[in-house]
């Protein structure tokens, strides 16, 4: 098994095919995970016309402890203009628990242990 094989058992399941992993540092007992949203593919652009805006600003978003150190994603996605409607367009996917800077999967487990 390769090194890269173990990250999807670390990440948030299919963040690797959205993100890539630009950087990862450790400040104090923190460790930041920074990830840059992929270009779309030929299949997302399929009748499509949309213009790249470049990036929103990064956010941070809580996950899971990884080695008693406290773990978080710096996530920068990307922008797009419709060039026909003039609308702005994002992929569709669901990491953040609503209403909290935490990955879906670790707030249902906060969730759960609070019960």
């Amino acid at each position: 098994m390769e090194t890269a094989d173990l990250l999807p058992y670390f990440l948030p399941e299919g963040i690797l095919t959205y993100f890539d992993i630009k950087a990862v540092t450790e400040q104090d007992s923190k460790l930041v995970i920074s990830l840059e949203e992929k270009p779309l593919s030929s299949e997302e652009l399929f009748n499509r016309h949309l213009h790249s805006k470049g990036f929103y600003p990064a956010v941070e978003i809580q996950d899971f402890p990884i080695r008693k150190r406290a773990c978080y994603f710096k996530v920068k996605r990307r922008r797009w203009i419709d060039i026909d409607t003039g609308e702005p367009y994002t992929r569709d996917w669901d990491m953040v628990a609503k209403g909290t800077k935490m990955t879906s999967e670790f707030a249902l487990f906060l969730k759960r242990l609070a019960r």
